[in-house]
């Protein structure tokens, strides 16, 4: 399901959306309750936005999709991991500016 220009990503659709994609997808963690996840959740639309056709961009609720938040790890939020091929790559966590999230991701990607 897309929601402005990121898909929203659940335990249910993970496997299918992210895992099974192929395209690279940047996944953010986050609940709505952070402040640092709100800071960062206008970036990665505009993310969303500028990478339209080389990479998904989801977001991930950690408190309505706690298996897949355990499955990785997360204990901090947000947390935002790109995964190729099925396997996380690379991965930032806390708020961080836009330009430290593109230079993750374009060193991990084939630009088109």
């Amino acid at each position: 399901m897309a929601e402005n220009n990121h898909l929203v990503i659940s335990d249910q659709n993970f496997s299918d959306e992210v895992l099974k994609s192929r395209e690279p997808v940047l996944v953010d963690f986050w609940a709505p309750w952070c402040g640092p996840c709100r800071l960062v959740g206008p970036v990665v639309e505009e993310l969303a936005s500028e990478y339209q056709g080389r990479i998904k961009v989801g977001k991930l609720n950690v408190d309505e999709n706690e298996q897949t938040a355990y499955r990785y790890g997360i204990r901090s939020i947000p947390t935002i991991i790109l995964f190729k091929d099925g396997r996380p790559v690379d991965q930032i966590v806390g708020a961080v500016p836009k330009h430290i999230l593109k230079k993750m991701i374009d060193k991990n990607i084939v630009s088109n």
